[in-house]
């Protein structure tokens, strides 16, 4: 019994684990919405999802025979069997999530799950009935085919209903409260927070409970004698209670719902999605104490008692509970994937983390279209009475602890935790396990969408991302499938060093991808203390975004450095990189240009006898980042194919004019920082200069080339550089010839 108690000791192991990259993963289930309307402080939003996930830990009971009895037929299965089936699936889990985490999409733990356990059990029958020379029909004996189906419709279904309920309510909503809903919610607050909390008292509390490890059966069905009553008493009693705070409190309500939204989404969570992280080694954990109480040949000890009812141990659950607790606290990889759903669903322009592609045109383009028709055959004033409440220039977004605006307002997210909580709470009740992240996604997008969050501007960028998170969806169960067959097979042939390996491999996996999720996060907070630099306490926006545009000199001045010594080297992995660096140096730049105009939107010229000149900042920008861009992008295609690196005269009038360059950038980003722009009228000497020296240098060229020295498609490659270069230094004058006007103009200290 060796290799079974080596084998429960690593399941119970990396179940740790499992909840600590799960959770990670789950938490922007929800938290997006809280986080994403800044309803709270961060250590007040922590506070109350951490409670809903202990509460809903003792909910999660009833869903643990999903691991037991819900994809395989155990007593088709020796003890041998599932036990390997166990193993495999608990590292296939944490080598996927981590993944996943890593790079900051959300995925479907409850899928992962299911498809591990039906490859890692479909691989053991298909071992068994190859071995005996049986048929496919006798292998799908061994798999509980009918609840495959069931639960994969059921999450099928949940992504229709998710979007269909979010936008349906979300509408009716805002057509009701408007984006200006202060007014509105005083009159009509109390039943629509009636309403909604009842909802959470009926799929919470009572649909809920019957999975519940701490309810009496009497109770359960107390409540579900009573359940009219519940319902009524709790809708009179949620509406007058809230109506009372709204008219005689100046308490912000939509904060406190949202609050409790969270509370009862986390418990939901918890109830439905514990099994995904604990459920194969409480079930690893049965069989063993089968196993080992009957004796004989584990070969032949069949698993009949897995099929039979369980009751969880309230205390093994209250611990994971504090575990998935934990990790909403510590887990920097659960805020890079909250970011991701939040920033999908934000209701402002900005910078976006995906591009565009053709099927998300194709999407918007059809999407368009059909608006288009149904704008036709909809009566003129309905249109005009829809469009003045849904009038998008009333709405009013609170600011965080940051100062920085909320991503939506706190009404959208009370209908993203209300509808997403009613649906999986449902879902948990009927012993389906939904999975959260489809719900309150796809909840989360459709309420962006009703909420006119998708404009002509950020529609492809959006669309393009929910395309990417839900092929991630697919890619999840065809990893999981197939990782979880091939590590099953690999343990049932080799054994015990089989799973001390996987779980070495388990080890390094998880290192490497948290230094590369750390390095990832470096370059961001450094990225944010150069723009926080010298404005400690400065409220100027146009201050931070001075520094903002010194820090981005200080990359251009990096990426071309790079660029031009990886040219003369003939380095081809480094100019690969530098590729990479142009290009999120274009992002930054991006982002640059959404500030500047966020900053015209607030600013007030006409008032205070200043007219900046937006227009030409930004051009200098794109100039700016469109010839790095060029300039790495031609580097590298030039030693990508393999052509002469430049010869020694060239490499040395390159780092002349590199030298020049990186002064400019240098001293620019010295200005920016300081305010102080005395020396500009010298820098702007020296960009003449370079120029002068740059024509030389042309000229230069041109001899070497009658003279035979030079090939055609080196001349093409340095004079480019040179070019490039030039157009660079020019812009970056341009800019501090703007700020430094600005700055007289505008006053800034």
């Amino acid at each position: 019994m060796e290799f079974y108690l080596i084998a429960l000791i690593v399941l119970f192991s990396t179940a740790l684990a499992d909840l600590y990259v799960g959770v990670a993963n789950d938490a922007v289930n929800f938290l997006n919405s809280a986080v994403g309307s800044k309803a709270g402080r961060r250590w007040v939003i922590m506070t109350v999802a951490s409670a809903g996930v202990l509460v809903g830990t003792t909910f999660s009971s009833g869903m643990m025979e999903v691991a037991r009895k819900g994809i395989f037929n155990p007593e088709m299965f020796t003890f041998h069997e599932v036990m390997i089936i166990f193993v495999a699936v608990m590292v296939t889990d944490i080598l996927l999530l981590d993944l996943y985490n890593t790079f900051a999409l959300p995925t479907s733990t409850t899928v992962s799950i299911v498809f591990e356990l039906l490859g890692a059990s479909f691989a053991m029958a298909t071992i068994k009935v190859a071995g005996e020379g049986g048929t496919l029909g006798e292998v799908l004996k061994h798999i509980n085919t009918e609840r495959v189906l069931t639960i994969v419709s059921s999450i099928g279904l949940s992504i229709i209903f998710a979007f269909v309920f979010g936008v349906l309510i979300q509408f009716l909503t805002r057509l009701i409260f408007t984006f200006n809903y202060q007014k509105t919610f005083r009159r009509y607050g109390g039943i629509w927070c009636g309403a909604a909390l009842s909802a959470i008292t009926y799929f919470i509390l009572v649909k809920g409970a019957k999975g519940s490890a701490v309810l009496t059966e009497e109770q359960v069905d107390w409540l579900a004698s009573n359940l009219t009553l519940i319902l009524l008493v709790s809708f009179v009693a949620w509406t007058v209670i809230w109506q009372a705070v709204i008219l005689l409190t100046k308490i912000q309500v939509l904060r406190v719902i949202v609050l409790i939204g969270t509370f009862a989404l986390a418990l939901a969570f918890a109830a439905n999605d514990l099994v995904n992280f604990v459920g194969a080694p409480l079930a690893a954990l049965s069989a063993y104490q089968y196993g080992t109480s009957v004796g004989g040949d584990p070969h032949s000890i069949m698993m009949d008692v897995l099929g039979a009812p369980v009751r969880a141990n309230a205390w093994i659950l209250v611990v994971a509970g504090g575990i998935m607790a934990l990790t909403l606290w510590f887990s920097r990889k659960a805020r890079s994937v909250t970011m991701t759903e939040v920033n999908l669903g934000r209701q402002e322009e900005g910078a976006e983390r995906f591009g565009a592609s053709g099927l998300s045109r194709a999407v918007v383009r059809i999407g368009i279209s059909l608006f288009g028709g149904i704008k036709v055959i909809t009566p003129h004033g309905l249109q005009r009475s829809i469009a003045h409440r849904l009038d998008t220039s009333r709405r009013k977004l609170s600011l965080g602890e940051d100062g920085k605006p909320a991503s939506f307002d706190l009404l959208r997210a009370a209908v993203n935790l209300m509808v997403a909580s009613a649906l999986i709470s449902v879902g948990t009740s009927l012993k389906l396990p939904l999975s959260t992240t489809f719900v309150t996604f796809m909840v989360a997008m459709s309420t962006s969408l009703a909420d006119k969050a998708w404009g002509r501007e950020s529609a492809v960028y959006r669309v393009n991302g929910v395309i990417t998170v839900i092929g991630g969806w697919f890619f999840t169960a065809f990893m999981a499938f197939t990782a979880s067959s091939l590590l099953a097979t690999g343990i049932n042939y080799g054994g015990l060093p089989v799973i001390l390996g996987l779980v070495a491999l388990g080890f390094y996996f998880f290192f490497r991808t948290n230094r590369i999720h750390r390095s990832r996060e470096k370059k961001r907070s450094r990225k944010d203390r150069e723009v926080a630099l010298s404005i400690d306490g400065a409220s100027s926006a146009f201050v931070r975004n001075m520094q903002h545009v010194a820090a981005f000199f200080g990359r251009s001045r990096e990426t071309i450095d790079d660029c031009y010594s990886g040219l003369k080297a003939g380095h081809r992995g480094k100019l690969q990189k530098v590729v990479k660096q142009a290009g999120r140096l274009s992002e930054e730049g991006d982002e640059i240009v959404v500030d500047i105009l966020n900053l015209m939107r607030g600013a007030e010229d006409e008032e205070r006898g200043a007219a900046p000149r937006y227009g030409r900042k930004i051009a200098s920008l794109q100039i700016i980042t469109a010839n790095i861009t060029s300039l790495a992008n031609a580097s590298f295609t030039y030693i990508d194919n393999s052509h002469q690196a430049p010869d020694v005269d060239q490499a040395k009038e390159m780092d002349e004019v590199n030298a020049a360059v990186s002064a400019v950038l240098k001293s620019g980003a010295e200005m920016m920082k300081t305010q102080k722009f005395d020396e500009l009228s010298h820098l702007q000497q020296s960009v003449s200069g370079l120029k002068e020296t740059i024509r030389q240098f042309d000229r230069r060229q041109m001899k070497r080339i009658k003279s035979g020295k030079s090939k055609t498609r080196q001349t093409l490659l340095f004079l480019g550089t040179l070019n490039k270069a030039e157009r660079v230094a020019d812009q970056v004058v341009n800019l501090l010839l703007f700020y430094r006007d600005s700055v007289r103009e505008l006053g800034v200290d």
